[in-house]
């Protein structure tokens, strides 16, 4: 008798540890997952205009500074996995849009970070800029979080920017689609992903009892996709009334 339960705990045991691992590789991996139609929808139109770059801005910084939060305050290990794959995916995103402005571009003037121009930040038009930035930035943080490691409001402080960074993630396609006045260019199926995967990860923060930094992040993040998404039907019922025009 007290075998079969054995056997039946053990079970369940599984099952559960499965169920994690399904959970923590959906976590590293399903942020990703929803640049991969815009990918295909920049590459086919051969077109950026209806993709904010500052999308990759935001989340470089976001994720950078939440490495180094993971650093003085050693979190679950999934959300730092999901940090290194999000600045991979990036790098993805602007080297492909960097290469297709490169294409498309008459004009031979070229806009780079070494020429200091606040006009043209995160409008540089070589990849290598991006790099620089993004490298410098992080020599930064380095250097800050060696000084200030053992200071409980150092490591909270990291903590709380790196999340509102990310929960301001789609605040840059928000205003990008409200000066197009258009969501044109822009994947409503990446949109669709962000919010599928935001209530995810939200749930999972609750249920692990993630740093509470982590919950609020979530819960803006849900937000402002349903805000997008309101703005698909609206810029789609007045693109309807011109055709009709």
């Amino acid at each position: 008798m007290d075998g079969g339960l054995d056997m039946a705990e053990e079970e369940v045991e599984a099952s559960w540890g499965l169920m994690s691992w399904l959970a923590s590789s959906v976590m590293v991996l399903g942020g990703s997952v929803p640049y991969v139609p815009q990918y295909q929808e920049i590459t086919r139109s051969g077109n950026t205009e209806g993709f904010s770059t500052r999308v990759c801005l935001v989340l470089l910084i976001a994720n950078i500074l939440r490495i180094f939060f993971w650093i003085g305050k050693q979190f679950e290990l999934t959300l730092l996995l999901q940090s290194v794959v999000m600045i991979l995916t990036m790098f993805a995103m602007l080297h492909l849009c960097c290469s297709i402005q490169g294409s498309n571009r008459v004009s031979t003037k070229q806009h780079r970070i070494s020429d200091l121009d606040l006009r043209y930040f995160w409008c540089w038009t070589s990849f290598e800029d991006y790099v620089i930035f993004c490298f410098g930035f992080t020599v930064a943080c380095a250097l800050l979080t060696f000084f200030f490691l053992d200071s409980l409001l150092f490591v909270e402080a990291l903590g709380s920017l790196a999340v509102l960074f990310e929960a301001m993630l789609g605040l840059p396609q928000l205003m990008q689609n409200f000066q197009n006045r258009s969501t044109r260019g822009m994947s409503v199926k990446m949109v669709l992903l962000w919010m599928a995967g935001d209530v995810f990860k939200t749930a999972y923060f609750v249920l692990n009892e993630s740093p509470a930094q982590f919950c609020v992040c979530g819960g803006l993040q849900i937000l402002i996709d349903i805000a997008i998404l309101l703005q698909v039907v609206y810029y789609g019922q007045a693109d309807s009334r011109l055709k009709l025009l």
